[in-house]
C-alpha cells in the first residue's frame, strides 16, 4: 500500500448530514479520498464496491445501528482487515465495550475537531494490520 494520503479511502457511516460533510472536508483537506453513506445498507454496498481503507461508522442510525453494521463488514473474510473507528456523540464505557465486541479498532467521541480525526486516520494509515492486506 502507498502512503500517499490520495491513495486511501476512508469511508464516513453517519446519518448526520453535517458530520458527514465536515468529516469530508477535513479529510479532503488532508489529501485522502472520501466515501460518504447515511446509513448501514448504503455502508455495506460502499465497503464491497470500494474497499475502503478505513471506516468511521456511526453508533446510532436508522435500520441498521453502527454495532450491526460493523459486524457484518468484519464477518467478511474480504473486509475483516478493514480498521473501523466508531462514532458516538456518547462517551460511556457500554458504547466503547459493545464496538470492541464487535470488531471495532477505536472509538471517536462527536463532535470531534479536525485534529481528532486525522489522528485517528494517522494510527491506521501507515499499520500493516491495515486493509491492504485484506485486499484480494
Amino acid at each position: 500500500m502507498s502512503t500517499a494520503n490520495g491513495s486511501f479511502k476512508v469511508l464516513v457511516v453517519d446519518d448526520s448530514n453535517t458530520i458527514r460533510r465536515s468529516a469530508e472536508i477535513f479529510l479532503k483537506q488532508a489529501g485522502y479520498q472520501v466515501l460518504l453513506s447515511e446509513d448501514g445498507f448504503d455502508a455495506l454496498s460502499k465497503v464491497n464496491d470500494a474497499l475502503p481503507d478505513l471506516i468511521f461508522c456511526d453508533i446510532l442510525m436508522p435500520r441498521l445501528d453502527g454495532y450491526q453494521t460493523v459486524a457484518i463488514i468484519k464477518r467478511s473474510p474480504r473486509h475483516a482487515g478493514i480498521p473501523v473507528i466508531m462514532l458516538s456523540s456518547k462517551d460511556g464505557v457500554f458504547d466503547k465495550a459493545r464496538g470492541k465486541m464487535v470488531g471495532a479498532e477505536a472509538y471517536l467521541t462527536k463532535p470531534f475537531t479536525k485534529d481528532q480525526l486525522l489522528q485517528a486516520v494517522d494510527q491506521y494509515r501507515n499499520t500493516p494490520s491495515g486493509a491492504s492486506a485484506a485486499h484480494p
